[in-house]
């Protein structure tokens, strides 16, 4: 019995030594050894759905540290490490995951935490739009350059470039308004290619516009002074369409409509103007006959040497007489349904 209290004592003894023991050592490795660690990341400005990496790290070398990385109060892995950071990959995917994040680093039962760390969400920006308006003059060409992104998180840095050669500082804009540069150079001999750069905070992501081209002013001729008066010379054209589609159109319908009203000639050839007179001519020799229906209607016609003859037009009479076998005068014929017929004046 006496030997089991000595052990119970013995145990008691060590126990309340060692406790005191991680004590003191505790109090001496969170003021000297056992300093916060750090939580860093390669960046801390992100887009919706980028992958970061987040490192945790401590300055003693020496010690085996449990590392454990928390969003908010949410706790989102756990590494061992010893003289070199833990590694915590991530995705940012909603506005929530920026942060603020902690790293906690452990050693037995001493434990501290880093401080902050939260991302930067940042909207990136879409392809600008390069705009150029020049002045012309005999020897030098004034440019004005203007570029645009419509979207993207403010603010946005813009570049300019000639050729592929940067001929701008960085242009800061906090508006959404386009950057603006303005240079003068002499009338070159070569085509000249312009492009402008916009980007935001987001590291490594930039977009460029379109590139455009300045046409060469070599000799006497102007082909870009012909591209900045196309806009005038189209602004013309549609001006005469519309004068002849409201006020020439209009009087040639009038002067078409007239000359359709005006009564044509018969147009009757010279051997039609022979048969008719042959007819008056046979007629007049003949018997009149008792004037029935309508008075003979009265035309002209020309021949063909232009001399105007006047015509006259006898109107069929169509009588019932006696049979074929009675005598009629040579003037007369017979239709298919032998009645006579007799042609007068």
């Amino acid at each position: 019995m006496w030997s089991h209290l000595n052990r119970l004592l013995f145990w008691s003894m060590f126990s309340s030594v060692t406790c005191r023991k991680a004590v003191l050592d505790c109090e001496a490795m969170k003021t000297n050894e056992f300093p916060s660690p750090c939580l860093d990341s390669k960046t801390n400005v992100v887009m919706k759905g980028q992958n970061v990496s987040m490192f945790c790290s401590h300055k003693n070398q020496s010690l085996q540290i449990t590392y454990s990385l928390f969003r908010h109060k949410t706790h989102l892995g756990t590494q061992d490490g010893k003289g070199e950071p833990a590694i915590f990959n991530l995705s940012i995917t909603e506005a929530h995951e920026s942060g603020p994040y902690k790293c906690k680093a452990q050693v037995t039962s001493c434990s501290k935490y880093s401080r902050d760390f939260s991302f930067t969400i940042v909207d990136p920006v879409t392809a600008p739009v390069l705009n150029i308006m020049v002045i012309q003059t005999e020897t030098d060409r004034h440019i004005t350059l203007h570029c645009l992104s419509v979207n993207g998180s403010l603010p946005i840095n813009y570049t300019f470039f000639e050729n592929h050669v940067a001929i701008s500082p960085a242009i800061s804009k906090y508006d959404r308004e386009p950057a603006e540069f303005n240079l003068t150079k002499k009338n070159p001999g070569e085509e000249e290619e312009y492009k402008c750069e916009a980007k935001n905070r987001l590291p490594n992501y930039a977009t460029y516009s379109q590139p455009v081209t300045m046409p060469s002013t070599g000799g006497d001729s102007c082909p870009f002074c012909l591209k900045l008066l196309l806009p005038g010379l189209l602004l013309l054209l549609v001006v005469i369409i519309l004068i002849l589609a409201f006020w020439v159109l209009p009087k040639y319908k009038t002067r078409k409509a007239m000359r359709n009203n005006v009564p044509r000639d018969r147009g009757d050839t010279a051997m039609e103007v022979g048969i008719y007179a042959n007819i008056l001519e046979k007629q007049a020799k003949e018997a009149s006959v008792p004037e029935v229906g309508s008075r003979p209607c009265v035309s002209t016609a020309q021949d063909e040497a232009k001399h105007s003859q006047e015509l006259q037009y006898a109107t069929p009479v169509f009588q019932e007489v006696a049979p074929r076998e009675q005598e009629y005068p040579k003037s007369y014929h017979f239709n298919k349904y032998n009645y006579p017929i007799s042609l007068r004046m």
